[in-house]
């Protein structure tokens, strides 16, 4: 693997994002369902500046970010799985491991594959000694991908500008 594919599993390919994945990640931030538990819809051109962020600040920075989820057999980006920054979340900077897929992906295990991987990766090739996941309560799906790698229910954060508590997922590096 080159340096731009940092994991593979069964099924996944997991690799950093490049310009060219706009129209990829466009079907995921454009979907109501799929932004439900976010900040809703985004345009294009929102999506367009997401991936310069991903290339020029995360990568860059941080030496990790959201990388593009891929289907193997048929090389399709479906959506995104990584790793985010926090400086403050409930006083601590924090890692989050944060996932969104296609609505076509659901339901075949793909986020958790993909969790897993991403979380291994950063315990084992990064060295990040802990992870967190900001989930909003009523987002049991993404609960149960959480619960699925190793992470428990730890507290609440109320992140600016919401409007309710989301809950706070964790999982330490042994």
């Amino acid at each position: 693997m080159n340096n731009h594919y940092i994991a593979s599993t069964e099924r996944l390919i997991l690799r950093h994002f490049h310009i060219l994945d706009a129209e990829a990640m466009h079907q995921v931030f454009c979907d109501p369902e799929v932004m439900r538990f976010s900040d809703g819809v985004q345009t294009k051109e929102w999506v367009q500046g997401w991936l310069h962020t991903c290339l020029e600040r995360y990568y860059q920075t941080w030496g990790f970010g959201p990388y593009a989820v891929v289907e193997s057999k048929s090389w399709d980006v479906i959506g995104y799985c990584g790793l985010f920054y926090f400086p403050d979340v409930n006083g601590h900077p924090e890692v989050e491991i944060g996932y969104r897929l296609r609505r076509s992906a659901w339901g075949h295990g793909y986020a958790t594959e993909a969790a897993s991987a991403v979380r291994t990766f950063a315990f084992t090739t990064l060295g990040i000694q802990r992870l967190i996941a900001i989930i909003d309560p009523s987002n049991a799906p993404s609960i149960q991908v959480a619960k699925k790698i190793g992470m428990q229910y730890e507290t609440e954060v109320m992140l600016e500008s919401y409007t309710h508590p989301d809950h706070i997922y964790a999982n330490e590096r042994r």
